[in-house]
């Protein structure tokens, strides 16, 4: 089974200067996004980490969810951040790290067990896999 999601990006003027607009398939966004949005302090328009951060923090949060059920476990609630880190190096801007936070609660699960489940959805869920050159960081909190 081979299931494809895609996006749109438009852009018009320099790289400084220009803006730009992001298009989900779906239609369930579409916004403006521009240089200084991705790099400086405008803080009203997405950028492409952002919208990284968006999926990998919903994938993982997917996942973790399904390998719960695995193992036996049903999440009352599972709530996480992605933070995706933007580093400037000799040879441009870089992602060299991702931080995944999240909390949940599951009843009757020990604390090893939920940071077990919680490890390999990390490195099992398809956002995960395809950002692997970035170093993925995963916080998880069992909460009661």
């Amino acid at each position: 089974m081979s299931i494809k999601r895609s996006a749109d990006a438009k852009w018009a003027g320099s790289i400084t200067e220009g803006k730009g607009s992001l298009k989900l398939e779906s239609g369930a966004f579409e916004g403006p996004y521009s240089f200084n949005a991705r790099f400086g302090d405008d803080a009203t328009m997405t950028n492409p980490e952002e919208l990284i951060a968006a999926a990998h923090a919903g994938c993982f949060t997917m996942a973790f969810s399904g390998f719960l059920g695995r193992a036996g476990y049903e999440a009352t609630s599972i709530e996480t951040k992605a933070v995706v880190h933007v580093e400037k190096e000799e040879a441009g801007f870089s992602i060299p790290r991702i931080d995944l936070i999240t909390e949940a609660v599951v009843p009757n699960i020990t604390d090893d067990e939920f940071q077990e489940v919680a490890k390999n959805a990390k490195e099992k869920c398809p956002v995960s896999r395809v950002l692997a050159g970035a170093e993925i960081s995963l916080s998880a909190t069992l909460k009661s």
